[in-house]
């Protein structure tokens, strides 16, 4: 079926085989998803609330009413505030945008982010990436006399929201069927919305580029419509376009096409540092910088703050990995740690390292006093807002969705979180296995170069959540001049069916004396940096002698 495939859409058999792996047989479906078009999105008539969202948003740009655009402070929520002010301003609208603090008032629209929307004097409010869980302060800005939509992806209340539009497509009475917007999808279909509303000639797809960004750094699945926006939004950061996005990108030492993987782990970063050591602003303002003057000082901010943001986590890491030293803790099916004096802005990243390394939900606080605030990640198989609603009586507060959560508790109840957060998992079905173990989608077919598999495997980009890249096995290939580098890493070229390519692995120098003439060996294809010319690179995740 694989050489079929290969032959009818003219692939290399290893691509074909990838995409055999993961379901796709069938060659006009396979041609969409290696071109996905913006003409194939989903038509958005039955999204639920976004005609009332773009007629009361076009009639405030017509009447030049003040509009406050408030976004969450982390990427996606920075991305959809730009994405929209820029729009709106672009149409002739008069706009604020502010961001949600998360050391004064935390996440979403609290009190004090709500006085701070009062005081700009608007007259309609647009949340961006918040606002499902903010039904008391919508309440308060109805009775004060300002409207509000709703852009948001978070879980749904089970009250109906004081605004005049909610957009969320998992609104349970939302019938689009494409879920998997994250809230920046969501504001650019509004944004085209806005622009048909007013009849303005207006190409969007310059903001693509932002789409990408929030999209990928929330980790929202790209498949269905993400992935054709995302896709067109790569093409869009890979040309000199918006100022701060290239100086960030020069930052990040980015070379060749700018891919998912590039976003994920250089951009999407940098653009949640500021939010998550202090305020959201300078990556807002670095998206709209308008020279490169200003691009290049405000990039250097924000690269500066990931950098203090980097050292933050990695002590905090230490810290929780010496606290699960503890046999209680580590017998358990899910791992919880708190600590006074921990970074509130970090819990998130922590969370997510010690769910990679032990393949368990976890939860990291940062106590402060009496109280502490959390965040959760999950390794998948067990919906954490699920289980933390199992928990709510011991919590002072919680949100999120099912891959990734905050919590808000008493100091003094973390002990009892644990057990119930425990019990919670597995009666959810939730059974520790330790880490996942990579699955190979294929083996590197001898008969192809590994320079038109590579070819191959990016027109499967955007690759990240629900679309990895492509992991393969080199499967007895033959070592020469293996060496390790400086700082333990490991180098050698590799000839499989005549074809040889560079093999590089972080952190695999001890490796070294265990090769032999052939390997086995699981990895990622890349372009070859350190080479350069064109070169390919197999970036090494296994290897053992056959």
């Amino acid at each position: 079926m694989a050489r079929t495939l290969a032959s009818t859409l003219g692939l290399t058999v290893t691509a074909a085989r990838v995409l055999v792996g993961r379901g796709q047989t069938e060659s006009e479906a396979v041609r969409r998803f290696l071109d996905p078009r913006l003409a194939d999105l989903t038509p958005p008539s039955s999204m639920k609330d976004r005609a009332e969202a773009v007629s009361r948003i076009a009639r405030a740009v017509r009447a030049k009413e003040r509009i406050c655009v408030f976004g969450d402070y982390d990427a996606d929520g920075v991305t959809s505030a730009a994405l929209l002010t820029d729009v709106l301003e672009t149409l002739g609208g008069t706009v604020t945008a502010l961001f949600a603090d998360r050391f004064a008032g935390g996440y979403g629209l609290s009190d004090p982010a709500l006085a701070r929307v009062f005081d700009t004097g608007a007259s309609l409010l647009v949340t961006c990436d918040c606002g499902s869980g903010d039904q008391l302060r919508l309440v308060e800005a109805r009775r004060r006399g300002m409207d509000v939509v709703v852009i948001d992806h978070h879980q749904v209340p089970s009250e109906e929201l004081a605004a005049v539009a909610f957009l969320n497509p998992h609104r349970p009475d939302c019938a689009f069927p494409y879920k998997g917007f994250a809230s920046v999808g969501l504001a650019f279909s509004v944004a085209a919305g806005v622009r048909a509303e007013l009849g303005r000639d207006l190409d969007l797809r310059p903001w693509l580029d932002l789409v990408a960004i929030g999209t990928i750094a929330d980790v929202a699945p790209l498949d269905g419509d993400n992935r054709a926006l995302v896709r067109a939004g790569l093409a869009v950061l890979g040309k000199p376009s918006r100022p701060g996005v290239q100086a960030l990108i020069a930052l990040a030492k980015s070379t060749g096409p700018i891919t998912g993987e590039d976003v994920a782990y250089r951009v999407g970063p940098r653009m949640n540092a500021p939010g998550r050591l202090g305020k959201a602003d300078p990556a807002y303002r670095l998206l709209r910088a308008r020279s490169a003057e200003e691009a290049t000082s405000l990039a250097i901010e924000v690269d500066t703050l990931c950098t203090e943001r980097k050292a933050i986590d990695r002590a905090m890491l230490a810290e929780a990995l010496v606290l699960l030293e503890d046999p209680e803790l580590a017998r358990l099916p899910v791992i919880v740690v708190g600590k006074q004096g921990w970074h509130p802005g970090v819990v998130g990243i922590v969370a997510g390292r010690l769910t990679s390394r032990f393949g368990k939900p976890s939860v990291v606080v940062a106590l402060n006093g009496a109280t502490g605030r959390g965040s959760a990640r999950g390794p998948g198989g067990v919906s954490l807002y699920d289980a933390l609603t199992r928990c709510k009586e011991v919590l002072v507060g919680y949100g999120g969705h099912h891959a990734a959560a905050g919590v808000h508790l008493e100091s003094e109840k973390l002990g009892v979180f644990r057990e119930r957060f425990a019990e919670a998992c597995e009666a959810l079905g939730w059974r520790a296995t330790g880490p996942r173990i990579p699955v190979a989608d294929a083996c590197l077919d001898e008969a192809d170069a590994p320079r038109d598999v590579l070819r191959d495997f990016e027109r499967f980009e955007p690759c990240g959540a629900s679309n990895v890249a492509p992991l393969v096995v080199l499967d007895g290939a033959e070592v020469h001049d293996a060496r390790e580098m400086r700082g333990g890493h490991l180098r050698f070229d590799a000839t499989l069916g005549g074809h040889r390519l560079g093999c590089f692995g972080f952190d695999f120098g001890h490796r070294l004396a265990d090769l032999g003439k052939r390997v086995q060996a699981l990895g990622r294809l890349r372009h070859d940096t350190y080479r350069g010319g064109g070169a390919v690179e197999f970036r090494l995740e296994a290897i053992r002698t056959v």
